[in-house]
């Protein structure tokens, strides 16, 4: 029996987005992808959203988030999340540049990570209606209201 999966499942919520290509269909491809993802099961997906760059340039994000069910550990499910980008043409030539897929590990059952590598919970996502809006779809009880009430302002449209 392999290390993840003796370890009890925990629930994580992961944030996708995109701005280059056919960003629609390679945000819905990797909400796919990360049901294939070794000791990992879909539970819910939010609808994709559309929303302006937030602290990034270029055109308008797809936006959505899913919740997974896992038995990787957070370190393990975040490479497994940059292997994701890494097949969907992800290229960081500076911070914030435009992305073919940008996957956020937003929370990690209720971890508290701050490591060199990885925070959890994401510390910009109380701050993102990209974010808060599509986990508030999947999670309603994870997003506080006055949270929501901050954001109110940025741009963002329900696509599906």
């Amino acid at each position: 029996m392999s290390a993840a999966a003796a370890r009890a499942p925990v629930i994580a919520y992961v944030a996708l987005g995109a701005n280059l290509g056919d960003a629609a269909a390679v945000v819905a491809s990797a909400i796919d992808a990360l049901n294939r993802l070794p000791d990992t099961r879909l539970e819910a997906r939010s609808h994709l959203y559309r929303s302006a760059p937030v602290d990034a340039q270029g055109p308008d994000f797809i936006n959505a988030v899913a919740a997974v069910s896992t038995r990787l550990t957070a370190p393990d499910l975040l490479l497994a999340l940059q292997q994701l980008e890494q097949r969907a043409g992800r290229e960081r030539p500076y911070r914030n540049a435009p992305r073919t897929l940008d996957l956020d590990l937003l929370l990690y059952g209720d971890a508290r990570i701050d490591s060199p590598s990885l925070t959890v919970p994401h510390p910009r996502m109380m701050e993102r209606a990209f974010v808060l809006i599509p986990l508030a779809e999947i999670a309603p009880d994870l997003v506080p209201a006055a949270a929501l009430a901050a954001v109110a302002g940025q741009r963002i449209e329900r696509l599906s």
